[in-house]
């Protein structure tokens, strides 16, 4: 007598059972989101699915370790493989890899377990042909550009021969730009063969999860902080390593609005006086951006306020381009906020330095335009530190790239000192044209 062990299921969003119902119609199904929302559970019932009719025999589950991977996908609190097919699956061993062996209706299949956030992890794939490759925390696995290396690029390699090849990824946000936003889920968003399906779920879209142990849950974060937009509304942040984690915390407490600011700024409007606005300029690389930032700086350097933010792709920019970049944003600041005694342009850039300065100089003849002084960049870090902490540091509207820029940026986890991480996945263009602006004023605001 075969004795069945009923699964607990509790009822499913509408978001939900429409993922499970689409998921089949396509090759490769994404779910990202907030802690707790059910996202492996939906890829652990779509891979039973799939398994129960497909032709292929081998299969791949992974994760960020191997133990990682049979906790989330095997075992999936009760609702993954090994329950799914319970009586009809054993663990086991396939050529020295964990597996879970599955009797189905169209035969044996192997489900192959693995880590993959280790550089030599994709050693422990080859050799197979995979039909589905379900992967849980896909941020964490190991990529590179070398397709002989990345776990990632290994494992849809490993696809190419398969009668059905399927894929399924689930991952909480991470940092925005991560590469595998860039140079995976969101680009194949825009184009990939076969069908994609991607859906983002939240703490809301969990109906197992009732109301009280939702606010209890919701209760141990701060609503303005990374941490909270992160794990409960799933939202993609920076989170780990962060520079400025007050600002980023909650930008908005930061923020003052530009009517109280706007004007004639030799006179005294709705509370704020500048004594001084100035401008930093930074010129991108050609695979980054050229970064223009306004700053004012309030009696006594009480404050520093940064009040306009811009940039524009490096790459196919001429350096008449970057002239009237500039001379247009110095314009602007003029007009808006009555003044404007400084440009403070990159120095590693000495032509488009020059250009720059002869540009605003026929255009807006009362501002002074010379070479940014680069100062210790750890010291331009401590100095924006002091003042957000202190209460000091504001912005207003229209400095969007420069709020965000904050947001993200980050320490480099793998130098032994302190270093700005400098990887393409964060702005250091806006940082340092905003640091430019007031480097020569840092020692004021220190004993202001």
């Amino acid at each position: 007598m075969t004795k069945t062990q009923i699964i607990n299921w509790k009822p499913f969003s509408d978001k939900h059972k429409n993922y499970i119902n689409d998921s089949l119609k396509n090759k490769m199904c994404v779910a990202e989101g907030s802690i707790r929302s059910g996202k492996t559970i939906d890829h652990c019932i779509i891979a039973a699915v799939y398994l129960e009719k497909c032709k292929d025999k081998i299969h791949l589950a992974s994760g960020s370790t191997m133990p990682n991977a049979k906790l989330n996908i095997g075992a999936c609190n009760g609702f993954g493989l090994e329950n799914l097919f319970r009586g009809r699956c054993r663990w086991g061993k396939y050529k020295e890899n964990h597996a879970l062996f599955i009797q189905t209706s169209t035969g044996e299949k192997i489900v192959i377990f693995s880590g993959g956030g280790k550089a030599d992890s994709y050693k422990r794939i080859l050799g197979n042909s995979y039909g589905l490759w379900i992967a849980t925390e896909i941020n964490e696995h190991y990529d590179s550009n070398d397709s002989r290396e990345s776990f990632i690029k290994v494992a849809f390699g490993r696809q190419a021969a398969a009668e059905e090849p399927f894929t399924l990824w689930d991952l909480n946000p991470c940092h925005p730009k991560h590469k595998i936003y860039t140079d995976y889920i969101d680009k194949y968003k825009k184009a990939f063969l076969g069908g994609y399906l991607y859906e983002h779920f939240t703490l809301m879209d969990n109906l197992s999860i009732t109301e009280q142990r939702r606010a209890e849950i919701e209760s141990q974060y701060d609503v303005n902080s990374i941490w909270y937009k992160r794990d409960i509304l799933g939202q993609r942040c920076v989170a780990e390593g962060l520079i400025y984690k007050l600002f980023a915390n909650n930008p908005q407490k930061y923020y003052k609005p530009l009517e109280e600011i706007k004007g004639n700024s030799k006179k005294k409007m709705s509370g704020i006086s500048l004594m001084e606005v100035n401008i930093g300029l930074d010129f991108g690389g050609s695979s980054s951006c050229h970064a223009i930032v306004a700053t004012g700086i309030t009696p006594n350097y009480e404050s520093l306020i940064v009040l306009r933010s811009e940039r524009i792709e490096a790459e196919g920019t001429k350096p008449t381009d970057v002239d009237k970049f500039a001379s247009d944003f110095v314009s602007g600041i003029l007009k808006d906020f009555g003044r404007c005694d400084y440009l403070y342009w990159d120095n590693a850039e000495q032509v488009l330095g020059n250009g720059v300065e002869y540009a605003v100089g026929l255009s807006s003849p009362c501002v002074s335009v010379r070479e940014c002084y680069k100062d210790n960049i750890i010291e331009r870090i401590r100095t924006t530190e002091r003042l957000i902490s202190s209460n000091r540091f504001f912005y207003t509207d229209g400095c969007e790239t420069v709020v965000d820029a904050m947001c993200d940026a980050m320490w480099d986890s793998k130098k032994i000192k302190y270093e700005r991480l400098d990887d393409g996945t964060t702005d250091i263009d806006t940082l340092d044209a905003k640091e430019y602006s007031f480097t020569r004023r840092m020692d004021n605001f220190i004993s202001g």
